[in-house]
């Protein structure tokens, strides 16, 4: 038995054993991911998948294969359907086959990982797909999305699969991105606390725990930046500087690493010129050198070869981005030729070895060496559990945000008895289930009619009419919808946008949709779908208009992926409640919220423009001192940061301040201005910068007659620290469930994480300034305020 077959050595020194063994050739097969999953098996409608040729010859080109992309995916990109795929019940037996294949197959016989898509939910037959992370941002409950990712990596390993690439890194900066969807938010802290919840979720809490058979190691997408796109073109420019690219851009990833991901994937976009798979600044300055991070770092698809043009050739861009720090490639040709570049001393082989170490050592830590085969019993035991879709369903009722409710008009309770439900959204299920979704089976999920079917007092009558679709500039089916509402109480009007994809698009090879005029047409949003107009596509506004002009009361439910301009229907509508992609149990969450049945607790984890001529509208940006309203619009959003009713009202008592250690002699209450500098608690920034802490606590209360959860934000506003400070900084949250009449204090901790800045030497640290503490509902609501100076 050889050092690294012997379980009983350490990782390390199996690792290095197995290095020491390699040819150039097996190492370069070992950082390569070149093929497309759905093309390493065969399967006819009748037969079972097997083993293709292609694969066979991939394995013996690399002397074995470093990771495998997507064997599970199912979507109309890689054309995979139930008719094709490989069948939930027989994917383990069938990795197990194609594992003992590679290691039987090879002379070192190192098996191969296998990566699939999970932005929101394991992207696969039969896999739980989950609320879009917009969505999941709106609940503010990082707590409930570690609980779902758990479950969605249990279903991942129970395949037989090893990493489960999640979209978490990108921040919600430029709405007309097709890829808002993927946000948790526009807010870096509300952002990096999803981040480090669902690694956790997915990796387990405690190091060592990826080789358990319900842990799925994570390579958290994407570093760095991306959702700051010029123009909002996908992988557009960004031009930031390296202040922006730390305050934004970095807290997300940072906290991925600190609750232990197992990898990055560099991202499309450059920064100041330098695309970030070729930034030895990001990959290796930051990621490695500043935090410490070493696990691998994984391309984005096809993005070496578009190295080309800074290295002339695929050797020179490989050469490149493996210099740069990128560890595993996917789907490019480039990575290929690293024998031929190291060859040609264009990159030395010390480098290839730091890769290829990086790539055995997650294998190891995996337990693939000991254990490669799936345990085959678990499958169908882990896959679409009740606990799993009782998660699912919670995170989509508190993920919806209501927007506006006048004269209570929500929720409908017992009455009204006769209801219209039109739009383009209200009977589609995939137009709620956002981008990177996979094939649904016949009679899964529930759309938003189907749910307000179901959940109606019994006498209800509800009489549907699409109306329009969501791009197509039809009209046709406006009288149809009108005709409808003319006859009922109450009019649910389900609008938005959708990312649905469909199999006679047309994809790159990198599986963007090329939209072109007439394909598709209801997709306005999702990876290359991007927008230069954020009003409702088609004719929905003009659907609004027609609807309000009969005089029913208008419900507006808004199923979308980003934050559409809702300037053309608000006045119209008497209530308006955002659903974002719910997932497929988002048709009984938003019924069950109309109904009453369950009360809205969501809030805007996005800014809400009143016109796409308006941006950028997030709440955060520099603060300049002084108004800056346009002459033809008001500065501010059509709703801020942090929004959202409920059934119910909260009310805020006084914010008290003071250091933690200081706790017995009494806090410093204040409320209403700012407190004038005699009555501010006046803390050294050097005890700060030493491990001391201040505490803000605040009570809040149910003030109405309803059950109902809060979610208690303390923003900060700073000044006089030697850098332009932002308008305000979300720096601590907390979702609180209070019964009718009940109280309770919040409390939040502040520290150097929270109070640091990254000064004029572009170093964390915490600098002697002013800090105004805002305590409220939402960014633009100062429900309780105190003073912190720091000298």
């Amino acid at each position: 038995m050889t050092i690294y077959q012997d379980a009983g050595q350490s990782i390390r020194a199996r690792v290095e054993d197995l290095i020491g063994r390699m040819t150039l050739r097996e190492k370069v097969g070992q950082v390569n991911q070149h093929m497309y999953g759905w093309d390493a098996y065969t399967r006819s409608s009748e037969g079972e998948p097997e083993l293709s040729e292609a694969f066979k010859r991939h394995v013996e080109w690399g002397g074995g294969m470093g990771a495998l992309y997507g064997l599970f995916r199912a979507d109309p990109w890689s054309g995979v359907t139930y008719a094709t795929g490989i069948p939930t019940a027989d994917s383990a037996r069938f990795v197990n086959r194609l594992q003992r294949y590679v290691m039987e197959h090879t002379r070192l016989g190192i098996p191969v990982l296998l990566s699939e898509e999970c932005p929101h939910g394991h992207q696969a037959l039969d896999g739980t797909l989950l609320p879009v992370n917009l969505a999941v941002g709106a609940t503010w409950n990082p707590e409930l999305a570690g609980r779902a990712y758990a479950g969605a990596a249990a279903e991942i390993r129970a395949r037989g699969a090893h990493l489960a690439l999640v979209s978490a890194l990108d921040i919600a900066h430029e709405p007309r991105w097709g890829r808002t969807e993927e946000c948790y938010s526009e807010d870096p802290h509300l952002a990096a606390r999803f981040t480090a919840a669902v690694v956790t979720g997915m990796q387990g809490a405690q190091p060592g725990q990826l080789a358990d058979a319900d842990k799925t190691a994570v390579i958290l997408k994407h570093l760095a930046a991306q959702g700051a796109c010029q123009g909002g073109h996908n992988a557009g420019p960004v031009p930031i500087g390296e202040r922006e690219l730390r305050e934004i851009h970095l807290p997300g990833a940072l906290a991925g690493h600190r609750a232990g991901a197992a990898g990055y994937m560099a991202a499309y976009n450059e920064i100041d010129g330098v695309p970030c798979h070729a930034s030895s600044m990001l990959l290796r300055g930051v990621l490695r050198g500043e935090w410490g991070f070493d696990g691998i770092v994984m391309a984005d698809g096809t993005a070496i070869d578009r190295l080309l043009a800074l290295a002339g050739d695929e050797p020179g861009a490989a050469a490149l981005a493996l210099s740069a720090g990128v560890d595993i490639s996917l789907w490019d040709k480039a990575f290929t030729t690293l024998e031929e570049a190291v060859r040609a001393r264009r990159v030395s082989e010390h480098v290839l070895d730091g890769a290829v170490r990086r790539v055995l050592t997650l294998k190891f830590e995996l337990g693939l060496f000991d254990r490669p085969y799936a345990d085959e019993a678990r499958v169908m035991q882990q896959i679409g559990t009740p606990q799993l879709k009782a998660i699912n369903l919670q995170l989509a009722r508190e993920s919806a945000v209501l927007l506006r409710n006048e004269a209570g008009l929500l929720p409908l309770g017992e009455q009204p008895r006769r209801i219209a439900v039109i739009g383009p959204n209200a009977d589609k299920l995939y137009h709620q289930l956002g981008d990177y979704t996979s094939v649904q089976a016949p009679g899964s999920g529930t759309t938003v009619l189907e749910g307000m079917r179901r959940q109606a007092p019994a006498g209800t009558e509800i009489v549907y009419a699409a109306g329009c679709g969501v791009r197509s500039m039809d009209a046709t089916g406006i009288p149809e919808a009108v005709a409808a509402a003319e006859q009922a109480e109450v009019a649910v009007l389900v609008l938005g946008g959708s990312s649905a994809r469909n199999f006679d698009a047309t994809f790159d090879s990198n599986g963007e949709a090329i939209i072109f005029e007439g394909a598709p047409p209801d997709m306005d949003c999702g990876e290359g779908v991007d927008l230069a107009e954020l009003r409702l596509g088609g004719v929905q506004e003009q659907l609004v208009e027609a609807i309000h002009r009969t005089g029913t009361p208008i419900v507006a439910v808004l199923i979308q992926g980003r934050p559409h301009v809702l300037s053309g229907i608000a006045p119209y509508c008497q209530a308006m409640l955002v659903g974002w992609y719910p997932g497929p149990e988002g048709g009984t969450a938003l019924a069950e919220i109309v109904y009453g049945r369950v009360n809205p607790s969501g809030k805007l984890p996005v800014s809400l423009p009143r016109s796409a001529g308006q941006l950028p509208v997030y709440y955060n940006q520099k603060n300049v001192g002084r108004p800056r309203p346009y002459t033809d619009l008001p500065e501010s959003p059509l709703y801020p940061f942090g929004y959202g009713l409920s059934y119910t009202r909260f009310a805020y008592g006084a914010a008290a301040v003071y250091r933690q250690q200081d706790a017995a002699a009494g806090p410093r209450a204040q409320s209403g201005a700012a407190a004038a500098d005699q009555s501010a608690l006046v803390c050294p920034a050097a005890d700060i910068e030493a491990g001391a802490a201040v505490e803000v606590a605040v009570e809040v209360s149910n003030a109405g007659e309803t059950a109902g959860a809060e979610t208690v934000q303390l923003y900060i506003q700073a000044s006089e620290s030697g850098i332009t400070r932002r308008r305000l900084e979300l720096k601590a949250f907390r979702k609180v469930e209070l019964a009718p009449g009940e109280r309770t204090q919040v409390r939040f901790s502040l520290a150097k994480e929270e109070l640091a800045i990254w000064n004029r030497d572009m170093t964390f640290a915490v600098e002697p300034c002013r800090v105004r503490l805002i305590v409220g509902p939402d960014a633009a609501t100062a429900a309780a305020e105190a003073e912190l100076r720091l000298v």
